[in-house]
C-alpha cells in the first residue's frame, strides 16, 4: 500500500488530494476483502456444523471423498469448456467445499488445518516467483516456467517429472510431461522435426499391422504414435485433450441427431441411411 500511496501523491500536485484518494481506494479494497473473508469464514463455520451434526458428513474420510472430488473436477472442466460462467461459479464453490472438507478432516487428526494449507501455497508462490518477490529478471512466460521447474528441483524434487500425478488421464499426462521436460531443454527445434517424428511413428505402427505382429507390439507402436501427435499438438499450440473433447461432443451431437430423426430402429437402418442423417447433422 505504501507504493500505491507514493504513486497517488506523486500524480497529484495537491498531496492532500492524493492522500484522500488513497484513503478512498483503501476503504474500497478493505470492504471487498472483508466480503471475501466473511464468505470464507461462513463456509468454514458451516463445515464445522456439518461435521458435528450431519450423519453423512460425519462419516466421510479422505478416501470416501476422493471419487466425489474427481467428479466435481470434471464437472468444472465441462463448465470451463462451455465457458458457462454461472456453472463455473457453482463448480468452483463445490470444489472449494471439498478442499475445506479435507482440511477439516486433517485438522481433526491434528495433521494440519486450512490455514497451514493456505500459508504453504502462499509461501510456494512467493518462492517460485522471484521475478515478482525477488530480484530475478525474466523476459517472458517461458522464462517463468523454466525458473519454476528449476526451483522445484532445488526444493528437493528428485525429477522434473515427479510432480506429474500418476492418475492423470493418459493424454493429459503425456502433454504435461512434454511441457515439463521442455523447461530443462529437452525439446525439438522446430515443428517440422516434430511432424517427421509423427510420420516415423505412423510408419512403424503400419509396419506392425502389415507384418501381423503381436497385439502388444501394435499397442506399443500405437502408443508411440499418439504420444508424438500429442507432442505435435503441444508444439503448435493445440491442447490435444481439449481438441479431442470438442470432437467427442461434436460426434455425440450428430449421432443423437441420427437417433432423434431415424424413421425406424437404428438396427434396421443401413449405413447409407444413417450416413444421410449424419450429413444433415453436419449442416446444423
Amino acid at each position: 500500500m505504501e507504493i500505491v500511496l507514493s504513486k497517488l501523491t506523486q500524480s497529484h500536485p495537491n498531496k492532500i488530494e492524493g492522500i484522500i484518494l488513497f484513503i478512498q481506494s483503501l476503504k474500497l479494497y478493505l470492504c471487498k476483502m472483508n466480503e471475501k473473508l466473511k464468505a470464507f469464514e461462513r463456509l468454514l463455520t458451516i463445515m464445522d456444523e456439518l461435521r458435528e451434526q450431519c450423519p453423512w458428513d460425519k462419516k466421510q474420510t479422505f478416501l470416501s471423498l476422493r471419487n466425489l472430488t474427481i467428479e466435481e473436477t470434471y464437472e468444472l472442466a465441462d463448465a470451463l469448456l462451455e465457458e458457462d460462467l454461472p456453472e463455473i461459479k457453482e463448480e468452483i464453490g463445490d470444489i472449494m467445499l471439498h478442499m475445506v472438507f479435507y482440511a477439516k478432516i486433517a485438522d481433526e487428526q491434528k495433521a494440519f488445518n486450512i490455514a497451514d494449507a493456505l500459508n504453504a501455497v502462499c509461501e510456494k508462490l512467493i518462492n517460485r516467483h522471484p521475478h515478482i518477490y525477488g530480484d530475478v529478471k525474466v523476459e517472458d512466460e517461458e522464462d517463468v516456467k523454466r525458473n519454476w521447474e528449476q526451483l522445484k528441483l532445488k526444493e528437493g524434487k528428485k525429477s522434473t517429472l515427479s510432480g506429474v500425478p500418476k492418475s492423470l488421464p493418459a493424454m493429459v499426462k503425456a502433454y504435461r510431461m512434454q511441457e515439463k521436460t521442455k523447461q530443462v531443454g529437452f525439446e525439438w527445434e522446430n515443428a517440422e522435426q516434430v511432424w517427421e517424428k509423427v510420420e516415423e511413428e505412423m510408419a512403424e505402427f503400419k509396419e506392425t499391422l502389415d507384418q501381423n505382429e503381436s497385439q502388444e507390439r501394435r499397442e506399443e507402436e500405437f502408443g508411440d504414435l499418439l504420444f508424438s501427435l500429442v507432442n505435435y499438438g503441444r508444439f503448435t499450440g493445440i491442447d490435444p485433450e481439449t481438441a479431442l473433447e470438442r470432437v467427442n461432443r461434436k460426434f455425440k451431437k450428430r449421432f443423437e441427431y441420427i437417433e432423434a430423426n431415424a424413421p425406424k430402429s437404428l438396427e434396421d437402418m443401413t449405413l447409407g441411411e444413417m450416413d444421410k442423417l449424419w450429413n444433415e447433422a453436419k449442416k446444423m
